[in-house]
């Protein structure tokens, strides 16, 4: 128990903090990257807060491959139009959610906080990577997260909900921006295919804290080649490599 709540007072205050203010990190948090010293398998070296990220058990991204069925989908998203805010973390383009988008997850509800990109894709689908991933973070009232994860795949057309993003994104790392006038449907990014893999992770950069409800959806949104493109000049790699299932259960739902 004891551990159980020390895992949620860490995840807590990191995201905390990061969502209040997106540009204030600590001296090591500044550190981790995804290359070099700095790469993923040094993560839990770089800090004592981020020792998880080696020793934890419920690590993510995986690669989803399974047969087992789960239940009924019990996935449901209810997101708003919103003004755009984004910022060049560093790390990643995040876009910052105004109050108001929720998703329900088993019957418990969730509000989006943020959402950010991830080239190439962090989870693999039975071995393969995709183009892009977007992670969509939510929180619900006791502090508990859950993030649903849509991949992009180059198609024949552009995705027209991505294109004030890619517009705003900043080239390099600062504040948060709002984009006078602009505002932005979260929900044109998500797959007409509801079918989704859901396990129990965690969050796929440092502090690496668990207790994190994943849903990752089966089938990708279609962007363009150019749209990837634009991503990845930003961020040629920005993607933790898969970890270990070991003891969890993961399961589709059609």
């Amino acid at each position: 128990m004891t551990l159980l709540i020390d895992r949620r007072r860490i995840l807590r205050g990191a995201l905390l903090t990061a969502l209040a203010c997106p540009v204030c990190r600590t001296a090591a948090a500044d550190e981790w990257g995804y290359q070099g010293a700095h790469a993923p398998k040094n993560w839990s070296t770089l800090s004592p807060d981020f020792r998880m990220c080696s020793t934890g058990t419920m690590q993510s991204p995986i690669d989803l491959r399974t047969t087992q069925l789960g239940a009924a989908n019990s996935v449901t998203r209810a997101y708003q139009t919103m003004p755009l805010k984004l910022i060049n973390n560093g790390h990643t383009i995040q876009v910052n959610a105004a109050p108001g988008s929720t998703c329900t997850v088993d019957g418990e509800r969730f509000e989006l906080l943020q959402f950010h990109f991830h080239h190439p894709s962090e989870h693999l689908l039975a071995g393969k990577t995709k183009q892009l991933e977007v992670h969509f973070v939510h929180r619900n009232a006791a502090g508990q997260l859950a993030v649903l994860g849509v991949f992009l795949e180059p198609g024949p057309r552009p995705l027209a909900a991505l294109d004030p993003i890619w517009a705003a994104a900043p080239g390099s790392a600062g504040p948060e921006r709002e984009v006078a006038g602009v505002t932005i449907a979260p929900e044109q990014l998500f797959p007409t295919n509801a079918r989704h893999f859901r396990y129990q992770g965690s969050l796929t950069t440092p502090p690496c804290s668990e207790g994190v409800t994943w849903v990752v959806y089966a089938e990708p949104a279609m962007v363009s080649r150019a749209q990837v493109q634009s991503f990845a000049r930003l961020f040629a790699n920005n993607a933790r490599p898969v970890q270990k299932l070991n003891r969890r259960a993961l399961l589709v739902t059609d």
